[in-house]
């Protein structure tokens, strides 16, 4: 009778676990799957607004997208890759030099918190504010041509705005500007979760620094590293702001600097539901598909390779064992 009691009595806590991820489960699918589900389907269909006049829905099948591809989307396209890559290539780059800067012991950095703070402020400022900044900064009659020009270093002012690859630059720059701070912090956190252990048996082994960061610290900051590159690339592919309010929403010179967000923006503005909803699903499964393309080419593990990593990661643990010992 006492454990048919207890029993009875008992408690199953397994349901609050339920209950308390259920408003991510109900928030996401009211925001982002129905409304996800509905521009797949509308993206089959001939509607969008003619004046006052409402055309649709009517079912087209894949006409939205026969009249997608046959536009400059692929230029489009590579046009924000482009920016991409422009912008990110310094930013991983300059952020992989900063973050082992930071967090090498023997430098005895002064002030670093300053720093940190510093090169992580930009990212706190909204896009649109910088656009502004920069497009009052390189005009014609801006500071920095006004500056150029004192210094004799041109004897007419630069159009930056009006240039293919100047007003490319100045979209990179920005991007660069924006990210690189928290990308530097995400792999600070990366490197100094590494066991020091490696770092002494390989520098009692003779490695260098050089050799150490390339043969140590990126194999094991690896999933840090692919999650930076697909979340950059991501919000790459998602590029708006930046050469919308700098080319005032033209992309130009020659539509050089229109990104594919750009161009859905205009359907969208245009009430055209249906052609919005195919570029949209083209963009999502772009995404989709590099990320994933991404992801198996930076984390495909070859074995002779990971194999001979792993012999030199237990030998230098060993090393760093022994030498330990012989402190004692």
């Amino acid at each position: 009778m006492g454990e048919k009691t207890k029993k009875k009595g008992s408690i199953s806590y397994a349901k609050w676990g339920y209950i308390f991820i259920a408003p991510f489960f109900i928030i996401f699918a009211v925001f982002q799957l129905i409304p996800l589900i509905s521009t797949i389907y509308y993206s089959f269909f001939e509607y969008y607004r003619s004046g006052l006049k409402v055309i649709g829905p009517n079912f087209a099948g894949l006409k939205n997208y026969i009249t997608l591809f046959s536009t400059d989307l692929p230029k489009y396209f590579s046009n924000t890759l482009i920016l991409w890559i422009i912008g990110f290539i310094p930013q991983i780059a300059i952020s992989l030099l900063l973050a082992a800067w930071f967090t090498d012991l023997r430098l005895k950095l002064k002030g670093q918190t300053f720093f940190k703070t510093v090169i992580y402020m930009p990212n706190l400022i909204m896009a649109s504010a910088f656009a502004m900044l920069f497009f009052a900064l390189f005009s014609d009659n801006g500071p920095v041509n006004a500056v150029l020009m004192s210094m004799g270093w041109t004897t007419e002012p630069i159009s930056f705005l009006n240039t293919v690859w100047g007003n490319r630059a100045l979209v990179g720059l920005m991007n660069f500007l924006m990210w690189f701070g928290n990308t530097t912090i995400m792999l600070m956190a990366a490197i100094m979760g590494v066991d020091p252990t490696l770092y002494e048996a390989a520098e009692l082994d003779g490695c260098t620094p050089n050799q150490m960061f390339w043969k140590i610290t990126i194999p094991l900051i690896r999933p840090i590293l692919v999650y930076v590159m697909i979340t950059s690339m991501i919000g790459g592919l998602q590029m708006f702001d930046v050469p919308q309010i700098l080319t005032n929403g033209k992309g130009g010179p020659d539509r050089t600097s229109t990104t594919m967000i750009m161009y859905l923006n205009n359907h969208l503005f245009s009430k055209n539901y249906g052609m919005a909803g195919a570029v949209s699903v083209v963009l999502f499964l772009v995404c989709a598909v590099l990320c994933v393309v991404v992801y198996f080419s930076l984390t495909k593990e070859d074995d002779g390779l990971t194999k001979a990593q792993h012999n030199e990661l237990k030998a230098a643990k060993k090393v760093a064992a022994k030498a330990a010992k012989g402190g004692k």
